[in-house]
């Protein structure tokens, strides 16, 4: 063994001088970060030919032993004393970075590295390494080294006592925390369960990563048996003592792009009918919805997210919302974006809560405390979240959602913790009519109960009906057909020449470029951030201001500054699309026909014709409030004339002079009912509910 303080203290002169020095001046400064951090792909196997970073990975209880001595020994400028400096060691080789499910025995007292998204994380708390106890009857204080969870007494004084006291402030702490670290939901295969494990820190490693973060976490794997009321059980749990961790801030950083994929991704980017390509990409197995399925892709590659010189942060990520009748591949369409999309968490409502929609406060096993447990929306976070059937959730569970569509943070406080955490993720999200099939006379708000305020932070809601028509259902039947007819040939001729007798067939459900590259060239698409160009500014602010120029007195609003917000962030998406830095006009052409088309669906007020964003969202037109407060109106003038209030028969003799229909009026009359606006003293007599 070639390891010994000597031999690190050439090793940190030769090569870490510079950061020694620095080092000795932060603790000069008063400064509490005493480590040095030391690369060891770059540095470490190249001294010694490697033989030293080959016995860190093998023995490195030993190894860092020495290395902590050696850099103590080393020299700096300022005279400082480097005792109780830690060296951290981070960049292992990649045959050193370790799944979490293989994790096994051999690896007890390795050093490795281990790669995941954390789940959990707890409190700071100083853990003592040498507790000083005084005796109760001699008063003589005696320094005991702690190395394990339960606090350890001295055995006997010198004067024959038994009896001692812990004294904390003699004692000597450092900070300790513990962290659970969890494999990427997107890694895993069929039903598989991911697997997590429990990383100890502690010094300046505590307090630096949050539930949702992805991150390398450098250290020695432990061993500690299995404790089962009060018996010692010879199976053991592993944990890991961790001495680095590496951030993984940059987005989709775990995808390897080589320069051959970089190549193919700038053909891709190049060719004429890109737009064209990834549409076919999306869910090929799925006929027709072209709309939609350009708005998923659009949604994929992402607007450019902002910061303000105020502080105020502007989204990127785009939401979609896709209601309709049951059987028309809602849930295939996110079922696929799952798969396809480099990084994404998958729920249904019907199994979730808000707890796991965002994050829940759990009672650690081991000290009884509450640390928080990162849900769904904070596992997404820079990736996509699907949420099927987000009618079914309860409206309590659905409210969790509001702060993370729109500042894309999830505010917990419960159990005494108080956190932020980030939640910056795309939503596709999916629901069915309360009655079955959508109602298109019918607004979209009353028939999947969603809160307009939610409803409103959706960029984009598609309406996808279940409609017949001869040729299109013609046309569907021979799609699903020959798909099915498709699977059973290659089921059955597995690993024969029969693909090229269905070559023809293949290629139409076949993606138009591969899964694999497609993810990597979203992954390259965003470290490209594309500005608007002065013609694309321009042909917004005219479709914005078009719009709004129709509206004259008593009108409804056609559109308001969300929808203009999403168009940008849409245009944005186009142009990531193209790999371009610039927003386009044809970009922003491409998705105000998105766009309108979208809002063609959902807030065309069915008796005016007219475009109104608040029937969208609210279920209620402009016309049918302006009825409602002149129905109301006529109550509050007749209530008082009668001593059982106001008599309905008047209120629609009154309402049918100021031209409201005798239907409508009744409709009204019952509404404000059911609402909670007005109520019946008496049959057929009603009053106004006046609040306090």
């Amino acid at each position: 063994m070639i390891s010994c303080p000597e031999i690190w203290t050439e090793f940190f002169e030769k090569y870490y001088s510079e950061e020694i020095n620095n080092l000795a001046f932060r603790i000069k400064s008063g400064g509490d970060k005493r480590a040095i951090y030391v690369n060891f792909i770059r540095d470490l196997s190249v001294f010694q030919e490697g033989r030293l970073g080959e016995e860190l990975i093998e023995n490195p209880d030993e190894v860092l032993t020495h290395a902590e001595k050696g850099l103590a020994s080393s020299t700096n400028i300022y005279g400082v004393s480097l005792e109780g400096c830690k060296p951290r060691f981070h960049s292992l080789p990649s045959t050193k970075k370790i799944m979490i499910r293989d994790i096994r025995s051999s690896h007890i007292s390795k050093f490795i590295a281990i790669e995941g998204i954390i789940r959990k994380v707890t409190e700071v708390r100083p853990r003592i390494i040498s507790a000083a106890f005084k005796c109760l009857n001699c008063r003589n204080v005696i320094q005991v080294p702690q190395d394990d969870s339960t606090l350890r007494y001295p055995y006997e004084c010198r004067c024959g006592s038994k009896r001692f006291h812990l004294i904390p402030e003699k004692s000597i702490s450092i900070d300790s925390q513990r962290v659970k670290i969890q494999e990427y939901p997107e890694n895993l295969r069929g039903g598989e369960q991911p697997q997590s494990i429990d990383v100890i820190l502690e010094g300046d490693l505590t307090g630096v990563i949050n539930p949702g973060d992805r991150v390398i976490i450098n250290g020695i794997v432990r061993a500690k048996p299995r404790g089962v009321q009060q018996r010692m059980l010879t199976h053991m749990d592993l944990f890991i003592e961790g001495n680095s961790i590496e951030m993984l801030q940059q987005e989709y950083e775990e995808f390897e792009i080589t320069e051959k994929d970089k190549e193919e991704i700038m053909k891709l980017a190049r060719s004429d009918d890109i737009y064209e390509k990834v549409v076919r990409t999306i869910a090929p197995s799925i006929y027709g919805h072209e709309d939609i399925k350009l708005a998923i892709a659009l949604q994929l590659f992402g607007g450019v997210a902002k910061k303000l010189p105020d502080g105020t942060e502007i989204r990127g990520d785009i939401h979609i919302l896709l209601v309709g009748d049951p059987g028309v591949a809602k849930s295939q369409l996110l079922k696929y974006v799952h798969r396809i999309a480099p990084r994404s968490v998958y729920t249904t409502g019907k199994g979730t809560t808000s707890a796991g929609l965002t994050a829940t406060a759990v009672r650690d096993e081991i000290d009884g405390r509450w640390t928080l447990e990162a849900g769904a929306l904070v596992l997404a976070d820079k990736g996509i979240a699907l949420v099927d059937e987000i009618d079914k959730m309860r409206k309590e569970d659905r409210s969790a959602l509001h702060e993370a569509l729109e500042q894309q943070t999830i505010s917990v406080a419960k159990a005494g913790i108080n956190a932020i955490l980030k939640a910056r993720c795309a939503l596709l999200a999916a629901a069915n009519p309360k009655l079955g099939r959508f109602d298109r006379y019918s607004p979209i708000a009353e028939q999947i109960e969603l809160s307009p305020t939610l409803l409103s932070r959706f960029d984009l809601i598609f309406v996808m009906t279940d409609e017949p028509g001869e040729e299109r259902d013609k046309q569907l039947a021979s799609h699903i057909l020959n798909m099915h007819q498709l699977g059973e040939m290659l089921e059955k001729f597995k690993g024969t020449n029969i693909k090229e007798d269905l070559k023809s067939k293949i290629s139409k459900i076949e993606p138009a470029v591969d899964p694999e590259l497609f993810r990597k060239y979203i992954a390259f698409s965003r470290n490209i951030f594309p500005v608007l160009s002065e013609e694309a500014k321009q042909k917004i602010e005219e479709f914005y201001v078009s719009l709004r120029s129709r509206v004259k007195e008593n009108s409804p609003v056609p559109i308001t500054a969300r929808q203009l917000e999403s168009i940008v962030r849409l245009a944005e998406a186009s142009a990531r699309i193209r790999l371009s830095d610039t927003v386009s006009a044809e970009d922003v052409e491409r998705v105000i026909g998105v766009v309108q088309r979208c809002l063609a669906q959902i807030a065309v007020d069915p008796e005016t014709g007219d475009w109104d964003i608040d029937y969208a969202y609210t279920g209620t037109s402009k016309k049918q409030r302006d009825r409602i407060f002149t129905i109301k109106k006529i109550i509050e003038e007749l209530e008082d004339l009668n001593e059982n209030g106001a008599p309905e028969e008047e209120i629609v003799s009154k309402a049918r002079e100021k031209g409201i229909e005798e239907s409508k009026a009744r409709e009204i009359l019952s509404k404000l009912k059911m609402m909670g606006e007005a109520f019946c003293p008496k049959y057929g007599f009603y009053r106004i509910v006046r609040r306090r």
